[in-house]
C-alpha cells in the first residue's frame, strides 16, 4: 500500500512512524508512506494557501488551487483520496479494516478555520475520529495510518486482529500474563485449564460483559460502520 499526506505542518510527521510495527512494515516495503506539504502547489509568489472566508467570519479558509493541483500530481486509477474533517464519516475499526485493502490512499489534512467547499469535489470520503475539534488533521491522518497499516496482510499475524476491540461490535476481552497470583490478585483458573473450548467461551463471555459496562451502544447496532 501507497499512503500520500497533503499537509501544512510535515515536521509534524518526523519520527513517528520510525518506531515499532510502522517502521517494520516500510522496511519491508508493505506500505509506503509519503508527507507533501501542501505549500509546494501553490502558485502564489509567497507560497499562500489560504485567505479569508467570503462572507466573513473569524479565520482563515484553505484555498482550492494548491489542494486540487496537489491531489492532481498524486492521484492515479488507484488512488482513494479522504479529507480529514470534524464533518466527515465517524472512523471505525470497519473502515479502517476496509481502507487497508486498497491501493493507494491520499489524506489530505486540513487546518485553520476548514477548506473551500468545492476542494470536496476531488475527494472520495470525508473521515472524521470523533466528535471534537483539533487544530488541524495531521494527529487524525496518524491515526489512521496507524490503525490501517496494522491490518495489512503481512504487518502482523492475522489471528493477533481477529479479537481486537470492535470486532463484531464487541471490545476485548480481558488478559493476563505471568506471575499466576500478584498481591493478591489471581488469574482466572480457566485460563490456566488448558479446556480450549471453555477458555473461548469465557472470552466470548467477557467480551459481552465488557461491552455492555462500558460501549453498550455497539451491542445496540449503532456502530457507525459503512
Amino acid at each position: 500500500m501507497k499512503i500520500d499526506v497533503l499537509t501544512l505542518f510535515p515536521d509534524m510527521f518526523n519520527n513517528i512512524f520510525s518506531e515499532s510495527i510502522i517502521k517494520r512494515a516500510i522496511s519491508n516495503n508493505l506500505v509506503e508512506i509519503n508527507i507533501h506539504n501542501i505549500r509546494d502547489y501553490s502558485k502564489d509568489p509567497h507560497k499562500k494557501v489560504d485567505d479569508t472566508p467570503y462572507g466573513g467570519g473569524a479565520g482563515m479558509v484553505l484555498m482550492c488551487q494548491p489542494i486540487f493541483d496537489a491531489v492532481k500530481a498524486l492521484k492515479t486509477e488507484n488512488s482513494k483520496v479522504i479529507l480529514l474533517t470534524p464533518g466527515g464519516t465517524l472512523y471505525k475499526q470497519k473502515i479502517a479494516f476496509n481502507l487497508s485493502k486498497e491501493k493507494h490512499l491520499i489524506l489530505i489534512c486540513g487546518h485553520y478555520e476548514g477548506f473551500d467547499e468545492r476542494i470536496k469535489t476531488v475527494v472520495d470520503t470525508e473521515i472524521s475520529i470523533g466528535d471534537y475539534v483539533l487544530t488541524g488533521g495531521e494527529i487524525p491522518a496518524m491515526i489512521i495510518i496507524d490503525s490501517i497499516t496494522r491490518l495489512i496482510d503481512g504487518v502482523i499475524r492475522k489471528e493477533s486482529y481477529e479479537s481486537d476491540s470492535f470486532t463484531d461490535n464487541l471490545l476485548d476481552y480481558p488478559t493476563y500474563t505471568k506471575p499466576r497470583v500478584y498481591e493478591g490478585l489471581e488469574v482466572p483458573s480457566v485460563l490456566i485449564s488448558g479446556d480450549h473450548k471453555k477458555i473461548n467461551e469465557w472470552r466470548r463471555e467477557k467480551q459481552i460483559e465488557v461491552t455492555k459496562k462500558n460501549r453498550p451502544d455497539l451491542l445496540k447496532g449503532d456502530n457507525g460502520y459503512e
